[in-house]
């Protein structure tokens, strides 16, 4: 972004990102830090942080980071509150903290990862949420996006934990939205779209164990980048900003894709009689298979 764009829009504004050490979290940190926010990261690893902070502080943005597992309730507690004491009120958080889980059959799979991905996906999303809404409520203000995927609308089999969670943090963002109506405050879920960065990493990379579900799963994904069916980053970070900004806070309660157009979208809902009649509604072309990964 160039300088003379810098700044506009965010100015003021104290961003929260989880998983915001490598791929969407730290583009989304670089984004929000070029709009003028300041921005605070979370993740596991410390040095994946400080690389983040490192880039977004050479492009002249503001940044600071915790390390923390984002599903450990006592970890991303103290994390939060040190971001907070020395960057100020969170005003916008992004639920981005999330891992693929296990590929394969339901039954097959291991109890106990099947479970954490549940723990990380949507547990981090509900305990990080928790963990800013009294401030925002006490302010009448804030904003919640959590990144969720297509493949908590649609059926995406052999990857029943990911799937799972993320139509999970889907109604909880409509539940949330709708618990906070009139406090002032925007709940919305976010599907990136399949982009080369973030989980598809490992797809991309084809380090699974050939003829396994994860090498399947990670050959649909390759599949479907290269027939022109993924998203681009860049769009993205488009959509974040405008949430940001508070663009589509009619929207507060629906599930939003990169794919869609926005514009539309708020026009269609400006014209409803009620604000609780309009939701997004992703639908097939006809005809269309289910995705298969």
């Amino acid at each position: 972004m160039t300088p003379e764009r810098r700044g506009i829009g965010l100015s003021g504004t104290v961003a929260l990102i989880t998983g915001g050490g490598r791929g969407i979290g730290r583009v989304l940190g670089q984004a929000l830090a070029d709009a003028g926010a300041s921005v605070g990261l979370i993740a596991r690893s410390a040095s994946q942080l400080a690389g983040s902070v490192r880039l977004i502080g050479e492009a002249g943005g503001c940044a600071a980071a915790a390390a923390a597992d984002a599903s450990d309730p006592a970890a991303i507690e103290h994390a939060v509150a040190d971001l907070q004491d020395r960057l100020g009120p969170v005003s916008l958080l992004v639920n981005n903290a999330g891992i693929a889980g296990p590929a394969g059959n339901a039954w097959d799979v291991p109890a106990g990862a099947w479970w954490q991905t549940i723990e990380v996906n949507l547990g981090s999303a509900f305990l990080c949420t928790r963990l800013v809404l009294p401030g925002m409520t006490a302010r009448g203000a804030g904003r919640i996006i959590n990144i969720t995927s297509n493949a908590g609308v649609l059926l995406w089999p052999q990857v029943s934990a990911y799937a799972v969670s993320k139509a999970a943090m889907i109604k909880l963002t409509e539940n949330v939205a709708a618990e906070t109506r009139r406090s002032g405050i925007g709940i919305f879920s976010v599907d990136p779209g399949l982009l080369p960065i973030g989980l598809s990493t490992a797809a991309l990379a084809g380090t699974a164990t050939p003829g396994s579900a994860e090498a399947r799963r990670d050959a649909w994904i390759r599949q479907q980048l290269a027939d022109g069916h993924g998203a681009e980053p860049a769009s993205l970070t488009r959509l974040i900003i405008r949430i940001a900004t508070g663009d589509a806070d009619e929207l507060s309660g629906c599930h939003l894709s990169v794919h869609d157009d926005l514009d539309t979208m708020l026009a269609v809902t400006r014209h409803q009689p009620r604000p609780d009649v309009y939701r997004l509604r992703r639908c097939q072309p006809a005809g269309a298979d289910c995705a298969s990964p």
